[in-house]
């Protein structure tokens, strides 16, 4: 038996339902082989990835209509995953990763109680290089931007794992960190524009999440 308990939730995404195993709280915690602790998960992160997170809600919700034709996405620190199940669900050809160890099997899970194959799956850190990752034509990640070196640590995994060229994307939901224009002028070094807004996932809304998008139209 795990040393966490868990709960399941059901979430409306633009009309579609998805079914979710999540931690039952923010109160969780089991790393007895100390293999988090390793990965520099303190016991008050441990928990954050088994929830689902309001700006990351939005990413799956953007996910559900954005256009996926012919580009190869990656997901950063996806946690429960549910914008990567919503673009599995499209039939996009998506990878999810994230660093924490039981990301992996909790994704996959989901992937199971939503009737879908598992979405492939890569242990990341974002200031360790994976060569055998290859290229993306889009990025996305959700609430990432949470200290202020993020900025310059997301900016370099774009730039090591984004595709060469014009045509390169970048999504991300943010809930107002402070960090987001820090992260602009990062992608803009790259050739990257934030593209002009709000997102059409934003409009109505009264809370502080955007959705970014940021499009490389020149070469690098």
């Amino acid at each position: 038996m795990p040393g966490y308990s868990t709960r399941n939730l059901q979430l409306d995404v633009s009309g579609q339902c998805y079914r979710l195993r999540v931690l039952s709280d923010l109160q969780q915690f089991d790393d007895p082989d100390g293999h988090a602790a390793n990965l520099g998960i303190s016991s008050a992160q441990w928990s954050l990835f088994g929830q689902v997170w309001p700006a990351g809600q939005r990413l799956a919700e953007a996910m559900q209509g954005f256009d996926m034709a012919g580009k190869r996405i990656l997901e950063l620190g996806c946690g429960i995953g549910l914008a990567s199940l919503v673009l599995q669900q499209r039939g996009a050809d998506v990878v999810a990763s994230d660093v924490h160890p039981l990301v992996e099997p909790f994704l996959a899970y989901n992937a199971a109680l939503n009737d879908l194959p598992a979405v492939e799956y890569r242990q990341m850190r974002w200031d360790v290089p994976l060569p055998t990752l290859g290229h993306f034509d889009v990025i996305i990640a959700s609430d990432v931007l949470y200290e202020r070196a993020h900025a310059q640590l997301i900016g370099e995994v774009v730039e090591r794992y984004a595709r060469p060229g014009a045509g390169a994307e970048v999504v991300l939901t943010d809930p107002g960190r402070g960090n987001s224009a820090r992260l602009t002028s990062v992608l803009g070094a790259q050739g990257f524009s934030l593209e002009p807004g709000p997102h059409a996932a934003d409009a109505g809304c009264d809370d502080r999440i955007r959705t970014l998008h940021y499009c490389r139209r020149l070469a690098a």
